[in-house]
């Protein structure tokens, strides 16, 4: 069935595809926790296992799988890596999700948990 007029075609199996890797992708709690501190501002490898909780090695793994989806770039700076953000519009997506769930009533929260659980 065709789109009418003022609504949006489907968008095809490829775009389908690419969301649900990069919804996967941000499933991870530690992933989602990485690029929230990244929209805050730069941060390298250990100053970002400090600001999650996360062992040295686990943010590193979750930086580089970040990292080669295109959501966060790095650069180098002498020793150090420095991580940024690369997509500002999945970050956009993710706060406007962890603010919906934070400061929303509640109900937002317990939709998402019921769809999950079904």
């Amino acid at each position: 069935m065709a789109a009418s007029s003022g609504e949006f075609a489907d968008p095809t199996a490829g775009v389908l595809a690419d969301a649900a890797a990069a919804f996967g992708l941000l499933a991870s709690p530690a992933r989602l926790h990485l690029v929230w501190a990244l929209a805050q501002g730069e941060s390298d490898v250990s100053g970002l296992a400090e600001r999650v909780g996360g062992a040295l090695p686990a943010t590193s793994q979750h930086l580089a799988k970040l990292k080669l989806a295109g959501l966060v770039g790095s650069r180098r700076e002498g020793r150090r890596q420095i991580y940024y953000v690369d997509d500002q519009d999945i970050v956009a997506v993710v706060q406007l999700m962890v603010h919906q769930l934070h400061n929303g009533d509640g109900r937002s929260a317990e939709r998402v948990l019921r769809s999950v659980a079904t």
